[in-house]
């Protein structure tokens, strides 16, 4: 499982011309699903993402999670976060979770983040072709993957 994690000022998802998701400060959250993630990659990268300590305290230090700051989530499925790029220049997708094995493990990623953040999360929508905005604060991006735990 891959997030993009990035803390933003804002963040909206408009779908068919309509705003479906928006937040004020916190975190947009990209994630990419494949076939060998379980539960225990969901609990790890959703503890992760919620104890981030990428805010400003009031030394101007990043010290703070954005459950620390009351911040918002906004989570996004993106499949394109397990791109192959090796061969080629058209990347292939094959890493990518179909719905019917993603579907469940993004719903319970939201279920996860909901819980451990202690309030409604944000999202885009499955499968949809979205328009993501957002105004990153800082700029601060992170990168994670489940398999990858430096």
């Amino acid at each position: 499982m891959r997030a993009v994690i990035q803390r933003v000022s804002r963040a909206s998802v408009t779908i068919n011309g309509k705003i479906k998701s928006a937040i004020g400060p916190g975190l947009l959250v990209l994630l990419g699903i494949e076939d060998a993630d379980t539960p225990a990659d969901i609990e790890y990268l959703s503890g992760k993402i919620v104890q981030l300590r990428i805010f400003n305290d009031a030394a101007g230090v990043m010290n703070l999670s954005v459950k620390d700051t009351g911040g918002d989530i906004l989570l996004v499925s993106q499949f394109t976060l397990h791109a192959a790029t090796k061969k080629g220049n058209r990347p292939s997708y094959i890493r990518a979770s179909k719905p019917a094995i993603a579907i469940p493990y993004y719903e319970e990623m939201i279920a996860s983040l909901q819980a451990q953040l202690g309030k409604e999360i944000q999202t885009g929508e499955f499968g949809a072709d979205m328009q993501v905005e957002l105004l990153n604060d800082g700029p601060v991006t992170i990168l994670m993957d489940s398999r990858n735990r430096e």
